[in-house]
């Protein structure tokens, strides 16, 4: 039997399969509920560790470049001693006073380089310190930061794991009832459903009112909601609007009946009449 065209469906038929695809829809948003804010909250613990390990990187870099700051200063250190210990011994073979200054100032100036260098390395050790404590810290906290993300991953690979066999079959079903819709009313409906709030895009009447945003329907327009000739959204929300007995709702539009009350009997006291004996 050939498979009829979606335009080619009456009204009511079109109306029966866009509010089972919402119920369909509306069932999957429950189930990507149950996973709550744990798919972001992993993002971001992932993002966190991602700017730790950055930080973590550069710190060690830094230590690295002092710590080669430090051994090029000993390095200047040791040559500049060496320098002073040979102006030094110079100083007992000087035949003029103009030999014995310049020797001096050069023993002067790499005195004052040693000195200089040594001022460095002081420098460059508290450096290291600090950012060794730094780095630390960083790496405490990326620990944490890595155990938690573990115990999110596992928490969110549970709920995953319940959810996706019954997840992958509502989606199934979704996509078996988009294929008896016409497109230019799928398009219309996922428009709708995707800039509502609550993701429903055709809702049923409850109480002489529109089921997604509440304001009161006029009864010619609920007549009309009834009679399934065309397409009806809610003028206030622009929902597409069903009414509960097409969508299988019972007692939607009306509501529970509120219990009659009963009335009250007053008794009343027969008077009796005088019988004319004293």
């Amino acid at each position: 039997m050939a498979k009829k065209d979606p335009k080619d469906l009456p009204v009511e038929e079109k109306l029966k399969n866009l509010f089972q695809l919402q119920q369909t829809l509306s069932a999957i948003d429950d189930k990507r509920a149950l996973r709550g804010e744990l798919p972001l909250e992993v993002q971001d613990l992932e993002d966190e560790i991602a700017g730790l390990n950055t930080r973590i990187e550069k710190i060690e870099n830094e230590i690295k470049e002092f710590q080669t700051a430090v051994t090029m200063k000993k390095g200047d250190i040791e040559t500049a001693k060496a320098s002073v210990e040979r102006y030094q011994s110079q100083l007992n073979e000087v035949k003029n006073n103009r030999e014995y200054d310049t020797l001096s100032k050069e023993i002067e100036f790499q005195s004052l380089e040693i000195e200089l260098c040594e001022k460095k390395i002081r420098e460059a050790s508290v450096r290291i310190e600090e950012r060794s404590k730094d780095l630390e810290q960083a790496k405490a906290q990326m620990e944490e930061r890595q155990k938690d993300l573990e115990e999110k991953k596992s928490e969110l690979s549970e709920i995953m794991q319940e959810t996706r066999e019954e997840e992958e079959k509502l989606k199934e079903k979704a996509a078996e009832l988009e294929t008896k819709i016409e497109s230019r009313l799928l398009g219309s409906f996922k428009r709708i459903r995707k800039n509502a709030r609550n993701g429903l895009g055709i809702v049923y009447v409850q109480r002489d009112a529109c089921g997604g945003c509440f304001n009161k329907i006029p009864p010619q327009r609920q007549l009309d909601i009834k009679m399934h000739k065309k397409i009806i959204v809610c003028e206030y929300c622009g929902r597409i609007m069903i009414d509960p007995e097409l969508a299988g709702v019972k007692f939607a539009a009306t509501g529970e009946e509120k219990p009659k009350r009963k009335r009250a009997i007053r008794k009343t006291v027969k008077k009796e009449e005088p019988t004319g004996e004293e």
